[in-house]
């Protein structure tokens, strides 16, 4: 099911139509940025007893904005060392995909403008999946040429890890949703949305969302995997201070630091319309009063994942690398992996759920047993390195 706006080809009135919901779509996502800035500040000074912005504007709403704009007329600098073109490129390439990932969120149903008749998504492609996956691919570009093109040993190492971060998570979030796509039939948004809005399940109760038809583990592994893929807490392994500076924008300063920023801000907006989109339903909710509200049971969910990031930033401490990768690899792929074949043996044939079930048992028994081997040695040869550094503390 495509977007009704192109049932009857395009017009100049359909295009005029897809240009305003383009301008529409990116205010709303740049002012969705002030908003989330804002709500950071002021749910961690709550959390840590303090106040918060409160002097520019009511309540401090406006210090974003004024915040922006000082950087928007800070002095840009390019190192002496840096490869120019592509260090001034780099900003856009993290910052771009961040819009186009947004751009395939429903967010609501069908609507009316000038007498045509839309889907309240900017777009919805038969494969928004693919696209989804592909952007958030084009990100790492972004990080990895932002630390090779500054010309200085600390922005590549600090894009070195964040780029090994994000494609180690790309695989587990990947995996996760292959499970979304498997059980809804389809790689557009708008009919993964659809599909978990029609009908509920256990007895008319429980919506049936894909948190639900998938057993919760999918959605679990999705939200660690974002989580690591956005550089947010407990995973902002590449801004750790204390090792590489400032990370891979060690060398950005005026509206290169600030589209970076920007572009952290807005993916995770995005990324929690995502996680709404595939395992919430979007903007399927109960009605009410006789309305039709999606917009509004959107925004909800979306305002829940949003207070669950900042949330995690101010309570959890960082993790170290080697726990990490150990994550990604070590558990979260493999838990993917052998849940989507759990999930694909049920939507073939239940009777195969047992074999493959049990075959996954014990692919993950000799998984733990490699993984405590490992671990054993690893220990084992801390140890043998540190005793001559006792020999010598002895003498």
């Amino acid at each position: 099911m495509g977007d009704p706006l192109f049932s009857s080809g395009i017009s100049l009135a359909v295009f005029l139509i897809v240009v305003l919901k383009a301008v529409i779509t990116f205010a709303v996502v740049l002012v969705s940025v002030l908003f989330m800035v804002w709500f950071e500040r002021k749910i961690i000074a709550d959390m840590q007893n303090r106040v918060g912005p409160d002097e520019a504007g009511p309540w401090g709403m406006l210090q974003a904005l004024a915040d922006g704009t000082k950087l928007f007329f800070k002095e840009a600098f390019v190192p002496e060392r840096a490869d120019r073109r592509i260090y001034r490129l780099a900003p856009y390439l993290s910052m771009v995909p961040a819009f186009l990932a947004f751009s395939i969120v429903p967010i609501g149903w069908k609507i009316s403008i000038a007498g045509h008749q839309t889907w309240l998504q900017l777009a919805d492609p038969p494969v928004g999946i693919l696209f989804l996956l592909a952007t958030s691919s084009i990100a790492v570009y972004g990080v990895m040429l932002a630390g090779w093109a500054s010309g200085s040993k600390y922005p590549l190492l600090g894009s070195v890890r964040a780029s090994a971060q994000m494609i180690s998570y790309e695989a587990a979030l990947g995996l996760s949703v292959a499970a979304v796509v498997l059980v809804t039939g389809s790689l557009s948004t708008h009919d993964i949305v659809l599909s978990q809005a029609a009908g509920r399940g256990a007895g008319g109760i429980v919506p049936s969302w894909n948190l639900f038809r998938l057993g919760i583990v999918p959605f679990v592994i999705f939200l660690i995997a974002a989580t690591a893929e956005l550089n947010r807490p407990p995973f902002d392994l590449v801004e750790a201070e204390q090792e590489l500076v400032g990370g891979y924008q060690t060398e950005y300063a005026s509206i290169g630091f600030a589209l970076f920023y920007l572009a952290e801000f807005m993916n995770t907006i995005t990324m929690s319309a995502i996680i709404v989109t595939l395992f919430l339903g979007g903007p399927s909710g109960p009605r009410i009063a006789g309305y039709s509200v999606g917009i509004l049971w959107f925004l909800i969910k979306v305002f829940v994942f949003l207070y669950t990031y900042v949330w995690l930033r101010a309570t959890l401490p960082r993790f170290r690398y080697d726990q990490l990768m150990d994550l990604g690899w070590k558990r979260l792929i493999p838990l993917a992996l052998g849940w989507l074949l759990v999930v694909a043996a049920i939507r073939v044939n239940a009777a195969w759920t047992i074999g493959v079930g049990a075959g996954i048992v014990v692919a993950g028994m000799l998984l733990y047993r490699a993984v405590l081997v490992g671990r054993q040695n690893t220990d084992e040869g801390e140890g043998l390195a540190e005793r001559p550094l006792a020999r010598r503390a002895r003498t």
